[in-house]
């Protein structure tokens, strides 16, 4: 997990749920969804590719590479709006198809740790079950009535919690069976967190539209399907990591 939630900057109209489904923004909806499953592709492109290599996927999970991809991935996520919406069209595609990029660099050592013990199952039940999870929430998201605006700052806070409760847990739990604990219980509220998380990044992205087809114009609404990409896709990219890495604790335990 690597995302910390900020709200985008836009124009406001008063007017954020609950409003009629146009062409308009059911096209926007799609292109960003798109947008986000193009992600998830190249993704498991550089996972594959760096997957026929070895001594790269060694070297990413036992030197200090490992950590400056999260750096990358936790400081893309932090400066995502001034990214997304300070600069060009071109600067929102650079950033968003970087991010996917690391994080299939980052993720590859564990998909290959898997693969090569003959988990292959493992892998294709986590993406299915975090596919299921994203699309359930997503919907919930997009159909909801209700208000999410104020969970923004809860998620935040948590998202951050949870990065430091998983750097105290790698640095300073040694103990192998109250280290696989911790990352059972740190990855179950993980998955709880980017669940509500995806059904409030989805609202968001329905805001975004409206706000911007009343205020914004086409270069802002642009950006914002990029950028909602990269939020849903961070979501669900979380929600897989972690729901194979639960599969994967309960899968020795048996």
């Amino acid at each position: 997990m690597a995302q910390v939630y900020n709200q985008p900057s836009v124009p406001r109209s008063g007017t954020r749920t609950g409003v009629a489904v146009d062409d308009g923004l059911r096209s926007f909806m799609l292109g960003t969804y798109n947008y986000m499953a193009l992600g998830v592709a190249a993704t498991a492109a550089v996972v594959f590719a760096l997957m026929a290599n070895p001594q790269i996927m060694m070297a990413i999970a036992t030197g200090p590479m490992k950590w400056v991809l999260f750096a990358g991935v936790l400081g893309l996520g932090f400066f995502a709006n001034r990214l997304f919406f300070s600069g060009s069209t071109a600067l929102a595609h650079g950033a968003y198809w970087l991010y996917c990029v690391l994080w299939g660099a980052m993720i590859a050592p564990m998909v290959f740790m898997f693969m090569s013990q003959g988990h292959t199952g493992l892998v294709g039940q986590a993406f299915a079950i975090a596919a299921a999870t994203f699309l359930a929430t997503s919907l919930i998201g997009y159909t909801t009535k209700k208000d999410m605006t104020g969970w923004g700052g809860f998620m935040s806070m948590a998202s951050i919690g949870l990065i430091i409760a998983m750097l105290v847990s790698f640095f300073f739990i040694t103990d192998p069976g109250t280290s696989k604990t911790v990352s059972l219980i740190i990855s179950s509220l993980v998955v709880l967190l980017f669940s509500a998380a995806t059904a409030w990044e989805t609202q968001q992205i329905k805001s975004m539209y409206v706000e911007g087809a009343a205020h914004g114009g086409q270069e802002f609404i642009k950006r914002s399907s990029i950028f909602g990409a990269f939020m849903l896709y961070g979501s669900f990219i979380t929600l897989f990591v972690h729901i194979l890495n639960i599969l994967g604790i309960l899968n020795t335990e048996q």
